[in-house]
């Protein structure tokens, strides 16, 4: 089979263009080899061969018979062809369909994550919390490993792409649930990330002066001393790569076909909004403020961003090679501009909200005293997870405007009513 495989990709190098054609292509050129292997060899075809030509024979005698009566009933025969061509069409119609729906099905299924929903964002959340972890321990470092006279660092960014891990994770384990995975999580993040402590020694020099207590006379001096540097050094890196040395070619190329494809769950994780629709216009929208200040300048910078499409500049600021969901990066970017450090996060739900509702920062679905620069979260699917973030404009009373990035892979200004379903809750930023 991995003979007609490769055939196939050196007869039709087309079909070489991406992984999830490659896959297709290759599940297909596998069914037809077992379709021809079943119907048997070379003495099978012998035998079909003799039956054919005494068959051939039987046939030319009845031939001679169904011409001549064809001449005695011409509008019967006519008719009955008919029949028979509308059945052949209605036949072939269905069983195109079956097979065309048949088709689908395996290609929906062959491409798509194998786990429970839950299991995937549980599993998820355990590898951002173990994300979590590492950025508590590199915050904490001047005070666990205390004495030093400076303190260096060279950090990556901390972060990963979600659909990286459950493409990597289903392409290796199939089906898996948050025990299963553990093991190959620890694995793989021993390989993302690596931290490291360096003490290192300087000889500097300060200047001392000292009296000579019988004569009064004040001399200077250069005296040595030792100062001590502690360099933290953290490097990130992708899953993408970890992937290509762990899994085999066969396994490398079903982890291709389900980061392509999402898994066909592409908000699975969250980060994302499904509108296709078009950016909002704002004229004529009278803002009602609240009691709270918020920030103009973050909005109108956030504002500026509407109209990018695929969100490069926001996801490779926060540290990733590729594509990600990337609403929270855009969010984390805008934050950043705006002279703030944190909240910084790229997932919702297993970053972003709970960094607001730790330190008590947050409102929920119908919180009326929002502020412009507050982040939004969204759940379209109503299971208690966050699927997507935004920047709050403003109010009118009525509804909530927002900029977003990500809606349809693109920033727009969106509006929602203020008690919208979907509205999960406000991330309540201090700007004091």
């Amino acid at each position: 089979m991995d003979f007609q495989y490769h055939k196939a990709l050196h007869d039709n190098p087309q079909i070489a263009s991406n992984p999830l054609s490659r896959f297709m292509q290759k599940q297909q050129i596998k069914r037809q080899y077992a379709k021809a292997a079943k119907k048997g060899g070379a003495k099978t075809a012998q035998k079909a061969a003799e039956n054919t030509r005494k068959a051939a024979k039987k046939t030319a005698e009845e031939t001679k018979r169904a011409i001549a009566f064809v001449g005695r009933h011409p509008a019967g025969v006519c008719i009955a062809v008919a029949a028979l061509l509308l059945f052949i069409m209605v036949s072939a119609g269905l069983s195109s369909c079956g097979s065309m729906f048949s088709g689908l099905m395996n290609g929906i299924l062959g491409t798509s994550y194998t786990s429970e929903d839950s299991d995937l964002v549980a599993t998820e959340n355990n590898y951002a919390a173990k994300e979590n972890e590492l950025q508590q321990q590199i915050d904490n470092i001047e005070s666990t490993h205390p004495g030093y006279d400076e303190y260096r660092y060279d950090l990556d960014s901390i972060g990963h792409n979600p659909h990286e891990l459950a493409s990597y994770l289903t392409a290796l384990l199939q089906t898996y649930t948050p025990q299963s995975a553990q093991a190959e999580l620890n694995r793989v993040f021993a390989m993302q990330y690596t931290l490291t402590l360096t003490e290192e020694t300087e000889i500097r020099y300060r200047t001392e002066t000292s009296t000579d207590p019988e004569t009064g006379e004040t001399t200077t001096e250069e005296v040595p001393y030792e100062y001590h540097i502690l360099n933290v050094k953290l490097t990130n890196k992708p899953i993408s790569e970890i992937a290509e040395e762990l899994l085999t070619p066969q396994q490398l190329e079903m982890y291709r076909v389900y980061l392509e494809t999402s898994g066909n769950k592409p908000l699975i994780f969250g980060g994302g909004s499904p509108d296709m629709g078009a950016s909002e216009d704002l004229s004529g929208v009278q803002f009602t403020n609240g009691t709270r200040p918020g920030n103009t300048a973050v909005v109108d910078l956030a504002k500026r961003q509407v109209g990018n499409v695929g969100g490069r500049p926001f996801w490779s600021w926060y540290g990733f090679n590729s594509r990600v969901e990337w609403c929270a990066c855009f969010v984390s970017w805008c934050y950043n501009q705006a002279g703030k450090s944190e909240p910084r996060f790229a997932g919702c739900q297993s970053q972003g909200v709970p960094w607001f509702q730790s330190r008590g920062q947050w409102g929920a679905r119908g919180y009326e005293n929002i502020a412009p620069g507050d982040a939004i979260f969204f759940d379209w699917d109503g299971d208690g997870s966050a699927d997507h973030v935004g920047l709050v404009i403003g109010t009118d009373g009525e509804r909530v405007y927002t900029v977003e990035g990500n809606s349809g892979d693109a920033c727009k200004i969106k509006s929602y009513p203020a008690n919208y379903g979907c509205i999960k809750g406000y991330g309540l930023m201090n700007w004091n």
